[in-house]
């Protein structure tokens, strides 16, 4: 199962939202490409990055950041702000190792099958951010009609193979990863689901890995408030 440190980035800065407020923001450095640094120092393989700009609505220079991060070395799961399929090639030229639809699969599910006809599949990802039993959009503002099992086996049946599901009522307040609904959706959709959200303890990250196709998490607040370590987390990973 592949960790994937999270970097969240607005205005410039590293920061985490907790349940993905914009109101609710704790800075954790001002320099996104050391922080990519320090987590491939550590020991990742992959990096998760947001542009939180893009996916609030605000203006950005995610781009630049993104190539820069590219350039140290690993492959970089890039979303937020990605409002066409044009969007995307622009941030897989830039540098992304995969890119994260969301508002845009979401609001129009057949652009996830354009998708991955014009990129591969294994370049696309869809986001399943969830608030109670419901699909969120536009930076997890604005709620959807389609459940994350609903949305999942559609997705599933256009060829795409990868999912990240938030429990965004968990995000940023280390309460513990939704384990259960993390499985049930993996089981349900047959997607390789990357979880996210809450992770507080390495006991969460053992209890995903115990699921064959649960095929990563993602970890923000716990590595940034020293909870544990990334070398702590890939080992209980493994």
């Amino acid at each position: 199962m592949i960790v994937y440190p999270a970097i969240d980035i607005r205005r410039g800065q590293v920061v985490r939202l907790r349940h993905g407020d914009p109101s609710r923001e704790t800075v954790h450095g001002d320099d996104p490409v050391a922080v990519a640094a320090r987590w491939l120092d550590d020991g990742a393989t992959w990096l998760h990055v947001v542009n939180l700009d893009g996916a609030l609505g605000e203006a950005t220079q995610a781009l630049e950041t993104l190539g820069a991060i590219a350039a140290l070395g690993a492959p970089v799961q890039f979303g937020g702000g990605l409002r066409s399929l044009d969007d995307a090639a622009r941030a897989l030229d830039a540098g992304a190792g995969r890119v994260i639809l969301g508002t845009l699969a979401v609001r129009e599910p057949e652009q996830a099958r354009e998708a991955v006809g014009r990129f591969g599949a294994d370049a696309v990802a869809v986001a399943l951010d969830a608030r109670g039993d419901r699909v969120v959009t536009h930076g997890w503002q604005q709620v959807s009609a389609w459940t994350p099992l609903e949305l999942g086996r559609r997705f599933e049946e256009m060829g795409v193979h990868h999912a990240l599901f938030t429990d965004v009522s968990r995000d940023g307040d280390l309460s513990g990863v939704a384990a259960e609904a993390t499985a049930a959706l993996a089981r349900g959709t047959g997607l390789a689901v990357i979880a996210s959200g809450g992770v507080a303890r390495l006991d969460d990250i053992r209890m995903l890995r115990a699921v064959s196709l649960i095929a990563g998490v993602v970890i923000g607040q716990a590595l940034y408030a020293g909870v544990f370590t990334l070398p702590e987390a890939l080992a209980a990973a493994m």
